[in-house]
């Protein structure tokens, strides 16, 4: 299914790079180094820049023409047109198609998304979940009115319009801020954590839907029925003229982009997080199960 079709000959003289970067972050690693792998795996030379930095310095830098590609979350288009409150972030298609159009005017293509919503979600511990009922932000609201929940996440997840706030407007509940642990930084992996162990009474945690810790805590996950949250599914930004030149490129990505469900991310990002491999080792191993170029 992953036959690259006849990859173009070089032109004359040493190849142009294809500079490959990604965010400094877990998924990020892990998606830019099966977009690295992947390009190499079709016969083109790639200079790697993974881990730059975050959301903004990459985006610069591709907006800049420093960087050819990357992946990116549909739902950070919300805060780069500053339509955080529009509801089409809110649906996978419609942030996708939004997006895609924003960014057409910048000359940059976004190729197909992978079929996981890696948005703030809540994780409560396991047994608390349990003894409680609680499955969904519905059942989580009603717990947080009745004084059961601390909770541990970011300042921005707490202050964010898009975050918490979003949350307790969809379901009518406030969290007090005596109950809440907040941290300056956003590592989920510090937040499932404490919820997961109770560090400082804290039985609640910001977490993201794709993280790799989900699959090694035993947290419940809250759903969000209402779709208070806006959707962040990943995909590979690339600039339009890179892709004119190289539009091998298109068809293979997003082949394997597509098969990038929620179960698989959680697993390649515990392979990670959770079992110490390096993120290159882990995404040449998922490209040689799927039969993918690498």
């Amino acid at each position: 299914m992953f036959a690259a079709a006849g990859t173009r000959p070089l032109e004359a003289g040493a190849p142009r790079p294809i500079v490959v970067a990604s965010k400094s972050d877990t998924e990020g690693a892990l998606t830019g180094s099966l977009i690295a792998l992947v390009l190499e795996g079709l016969g083109l030379t790639v200079e790697r820049k993974l881990g730059l930095g975050p959301t903004l310095i990459v985006r610069s830098a591709l907006l800049s023409g420093e960087i050819d590609l990357y992946p990116e979350y549909t739902g950070n288009g919300a805060f780069f047109s500053g339509t955080e409150t529009d509801p089409v972030w809110k649906t996978g298609q419609g942030g996708y198609a939004r997006i895609q159009q924003l960014d057409a005017e910048r000359g940059l293509v976004w190729l197909k998304p992978a079929p996981a919503n890696n948005t703030w979600l809540i994780a409560v511990r396991g047994s608390v979940a349990r003894a409680n009922g609680l499955v969904s932000m519905a059942d989580f609201a009603g717990a947080v009115r009745n004084g059961l929940i601390t909770l541990a996440a970011s300042t921005e997840f707490v202050e964010s319009p898009a975050a918490l706030p979003s949350f307790e407007a969809a379901y009518g509940f406030t969290m007090p801020t005596s109950r809440i642990i907040s941290l300056p930084g956003g590592d989920t992996a510090v937040t499932a954590r404490a919820a997961a162990e109770g560090i400082s009474g804290v039985n609640a945690g910001m977490v993201y839907g794709t993280d790799g810790a989900l699959a090694a805590l035993d947290l419940t996950v809250m759903s969000d029925p209402k779709a208070a949250q806006i959707v962040y599914e990943v995909a590979p930004v690339i600039r339009a003229d890179t892709l004119a030149r190289h539009p091998e490129i298109r068809d293979v990505l997003e082949r394997v982009f597509m098969r990038l469900d929620a179960g698989t991310l959680r697993r390649l990002n515990a392979r990670i997080t959770v079992e110490g491999e390096t993120a290159e080792v882990v995404a040449r191993g998922y490209l040689a199960e799927i039969g993918a170029p690498r």
